[in-house]
């Protein structure tokens, strides 16, 4: 390297780690999880038909536990795919290639972003979802 050229600034990399990087970077790094993790739970509750009201629920003019669901086995599954899902965005952030050369700023800030979008949406979908029938 010329001593002349300025430096390109780098963090979380070492001197000389970054040299196999050269993609530019890309406006969705660090969203990919959100995104594909939520069209996917999207077409998935758009496929099971869950109750959105509470004369839909399985126990309804009764008493007892029902269900939003169909089968009650997605009272378990459901929840465990939005964990999945919610891990899958922390994962993702805390990946090296999501940060590409960004600042801390930005890192911080798009991370932030994601994990409270996934958080705030699965809560959302798992409170009216699963607490529609009790």
């Amino acid at each position: 390297m010329r001593a002349d050229t300025p430096r390109e600034q780098t963090i979380f990399f070492f001197a000389g780690e970054r040299a196999g990087l050269r993609k530019p970077r890309s406006a969705l790094a660090g969203f990919r999880a959100l995104l594909a993790g939520g069209a996917l739970l999207t077409a998935l509750t758009v496929v099971l038909r869950p109750a959105l009201d509470v004369r839909g629920c399985s126990n309804y003019g009764g008493n007892g536990n029902g269900t939003a669901f169909h089968d009650q086995i997605w009272d378990l599954n459901y929840p465990l795919l939005l964990l999945v899902w919610m891990s899958s965005v922390v994962v993702e952030q805390l990946h090296p290639a999501t940060w590409n050369g960004r600042r801390a700023g930005p890192i911080i800030a798009r991370a932030l972003l994601a994990v409270m979008i996934a958080v705030i949406v699965s809560c959302g979908a798992a409170f009216k979802l699963l607490l529609l029938c009790r």
